[in-house]
């Protein structure tokens, strides 16, 4: 338990080596070659219980709507009456504001307020109920440019694994930084059953997306996650993303366009489901809704074949 805090504590004060290579020498992670040449992963102890919920990991390049589309699809799985978890693997710790209505504590600041000795810590600690009784968690990190913010997030997982916090819920939703899946910023896709996309209708995102799809398809070969497809977002349109997803075998879950409205949800940090019932904004809430639906009754995993970089840059934005 002692290398446990102090590794801890490392990767949050930056006193480890630094960077993301630090979790190479961290005791609780290093597993290297698992999910590649050269791969290095937090092992979490994958035999702790079955696992009873729907497990959903989404990704996607940073700034496209992630933390908008977790919490307001974390709410239309509650309004479904279905038990939610949504934790937040982002340093900043802002995905569950518009539920929470504040920035909940972190993860890592209840660790320090206990000196990293994580059995002293109770779910209530770290758990805090939101809108609809979804219940929120923030893994939180190190100060920005110092420490491993993919540890902490693998650390988060295997507190919650102990307080068999992942089990006791119908719906967990991990909202996971930007398009980064190595490391400890991979670990939710070894306690998912699907990793689901967010991207716009832009060669960025869907550069991003074809990078996420190739990290999902080496973490399926060891572990049972498997891809759902891709919620687009910010987008009016979806010609680009369906090219893309034909020449993959990809899918769209859902599309949710460029709607100011969305925009002044987070101003007014509110999902859009406590918005003015206009009929925009219905018309929304009744999309989370139909994904939220078909999430839980199940789609087809897919097994999309990744481009190559210079094949992408081809394939898209040719009239």
């Amino acid at each position: 338990m002692d290398d446990v805090r102090t590794s801890l504590r490392d990767a949050v004060t930056g006193t480890s080596s630094g960077g993301c290579s630090s979790c190479e020498s961290l005791p609780l992670g290093a597993r290297a070659g698992d999910d590649g040449e050269g791969s290095v992963q937090v092992k979490l102890d994958a035999g702790r219980g079955a696992r009873a919920a729907r497990t959903f990991a989404i990704y996607g390049k940073g700034g496209i709507g992630k933390s908008t589309t977790s919490s307001n699809l974390s709410l239309a799985f509650a309004k479904l009456g279905q038990r939610v978890l949504q934790i937040g693997c982002d340093p900043k710790h802002d995905s569950t504001f518009t539920l929470t209505k504040r920035l909940i504590p972190t993860v890592i600041d209840v660790l320090e307020s206990v000196d990293f000795h994580p059995e002293e810590l109770r779910p209530e600690d770290f758990v805090f109920e939101g809108t609809g009784g979804v219940m929120c968690v923030e893994a939180g990190g190190p100060p920005a440019g110092t420490g491993c913010g993919g540890y902490v997030v693998g650390q988060t997982v295997k507190l919650l694994k102990e307080h068999h916090l992942l089990e006791d819920t119908d719906v967990v939703i991990f909202d996971v930084l930007g398009d980064v899946v190595c490391g400890g910023f991979a670990a939710p896709l070894q306690h998912s059953d699907q990793a689901l996309v967010v991207a716009a209708n832009d060669f960025d995102s869907i550069f991003a997306m074809n990078r996420i799809v190739a990290a999902i398809a080496a973490k399926a070969r060891n572990y049972d996650v498997r891809l759902g497809g891709v919620i687009v977002n910010r987008s009016a349109a979806s010609d680009q993303i369906d090219l893309y997803n034909k020449a993959v075998g990809m899918r769209t879950l859902g599309h949710f366009p460029d709607l100011d409205v969305i925009r002044r949800s987070r101003l007014k940090k509110a999902t859009l489901f406590e918005m003015d019932p206009t009929p925009e904004v219905v018309a929304v809430q009744d999309e989370y809704l139909r994904l939220a639906k078909s999430l839980w009754d199940g789609v087809t995993p897919l097994v999309a074949q990744p481009m190559k970089d210079r094949d992408i840059f081809e394939l898209l934005g040719f009239e």
